[in-house]
């Protein structure tokens, strides 16, 4: 922080950071995990079984961030109600989402079969990977009951402003998992199998501390009325409220999903360096989200409270630190990247191969933490039909066209066209952001 800095900034830089730093350790354990998933089976005989989490973890983020909106729309609507210190509606909230979430998992686990069936035929992977990533899959589809209630806990916590419940979540569950990893794969010979069976333990885990964490938040003497649950219209509002944000996770995930699949027309090895690669994306992107996720927490509750000064404190405070963070990764990665893909893997010709592809990681950062940000706003002021729709601007208009045109690059076009898709949402999205706040419609009705 800036001793020079106004009074008024300095006070929202340590908000900031109180709710920042616990969420960017909570991120960061997400990709720890496939890190070490990566690590582990990076270390195998055959690339067969790292490709084949890779599509299975990458199908399993389609599937599950496809309900997103579970985490993301929770946080700006408790955020508000936080603001406007309506305990009701935000207990209302809470119970009505966790109900939600159950139910969406169990009709996920009972039509399991042909949504996997018809996610590894898109994939298209190799004969070997596909079967192997198919028992993955099997598997790892247990866990959706309490993937989708952990996305509703973490955003409602994150909405009330305690970060450190999700921190303790899932550093504990995660570290969990790693534990389980080790054992199921380097103790029990289980390979790719071992990976979904110890995923699984760790999310249900995950989600029994997070009900014990918000049991202890609820007010004394907090009962379960009829009136918390709601009418079947107070569902269907939920879900009216969050469509956009599954239209455009749908998309960004879809986009995700076609890298992995491109990369895997090229073959067993493009796939695993990928999969390296993708790995540090997400180490990129969960770090950064740290002050996306408490701008979500602080913008929702300025636009509950009706307070423009607050909002753009928060902005300008939330801009500086995402900045420096992006400069911090990108330094990392150019310094140790070779040294970072080496660790996590030992097969050679996957090694060279994430070598040749690691300057594109060097520009990831600058060039997508302005959409994590602006993310972050927007969800917090719940205009979440905007998100949608310049997620599906720069896919359809942006991300695919550039693709189309590079494929004469190989593996370089494919990933010239993820950095392309990350510049175009951080440019449409700064470009409605700036509209809306020369016009003041972030705290009118939508």
């Amino acid at each position: 922080m800036s001793v020079n800095s106004p009074p008024h900034l300095a006070t929202t830089d340590r908000r900031l950071w109180a709710l920042a730093w616990p969420l960017m350790l909570t991120n960061l354990t997400v990709p720890l995990l496939g890190l070490v998933d990566t690590a582990v089976l990076g270390h195998l005989e055959s690339p067969e079984y790292l490709g084949a989490v890779a599509v299975g973890a990458n199908l399993f983020s389609i599937l599950y961030w496809t309900f997103g909106f579970m985490r993301m729309g929770t946080t700006g609507l408790a955020a508000q109600a936080w603001g406007q210190r309506d305990e009701f509606a935000q207990i209302a909230l809470l119970l009505r989402s966790v109900l939600l979430a159950i139910g969406i998992g169990l009709l996920l686990i009972l039509f399991h079969q042909p949504l996997i069936r018809l996610g590894l035929e898109l994939m298209n992977p190799s004969e070997r990977v596909a079967a192997l990533a198919e028992e993955y899959a099997s598997i790892r589809i247990w866990s959706a009951p309490a993937v989708l209630c952990q996305y509703t806990l973490v955003g409602w916590l994150i909405g009330t402003q305690l970060p450190k419940g999700p921190m303790v979540m899932l550093i504990v569950a995660n570290g969990l998992n790693i534990v389980l990893d080790i054992l199921f794969v380097n103790g029990f010979g289980w390979n790719s199998r071992g990976v979904a069976m110890a995923t699984v333990l760790a999310e249900y885990s995950a989600a029994a501390i997070g009900f014990r964490m918000v049991l202890l938040r609820m007010p004394a003497g907090q009962g379960f009325s009829r009136a918390l649950f709601g009418h079947l219209n107070d569902y269907l509002k939920i879900l009216r409220v969050n469509r956009y944000i599954m239209v455009r996770t749908i998309a960004l995930l879809l986009v995700l999903a076609f890298f992995t699949a491109q990369g895997a027309r090229q073959g067993d090895t493009i796939l695993a360096a990928n999969a390296v690669l993708i790995t540090f994306l997400l180490v990129i992107s969960n770090g950064l989200d740290g002050f996306a996720n408490a701008a979500e927490a602080l913008i929702g509750e300025a636009v509950g409270k009706s307070s423009r000064q607050q909002f753009r404190q928060v902005f300008q405070v939330a801009f500086r630190w995402s900045l420096w963070g992006s400069i911090l990764f990108t330094v990392a990665f150019v310094l140790g990247g070779r040294f970072l893909i080496s660790l996590l893997t030992g097969i050679e010709e996957v090694r060279t191969t994430a070598w040749r592809y690691l300057p594109w990681l060097w520009m990831l950062p600058l060039a997508s933490v302005w959409g994590f940000l602006l993310d972050g706003v927007f969800i917090g002021a719940t205009r979440t039909r905007d998100m949608q729709n310049t997620m599906l601007f720069s896919a359809l208009v942006v991300f695919l066209p550039v693709w189309w045109l590079t494929t004469g690059w190989g593996n370089h076009g494919l990933w010239f066209s993820l950095i392309c898709l990350m510049l175009a949402r951080a440019i449409t999205m700064g470009l409605l952001f700036v509209s809306h706040s020369r016009h003041d419609r972030w705290f009118s009705e939508q």
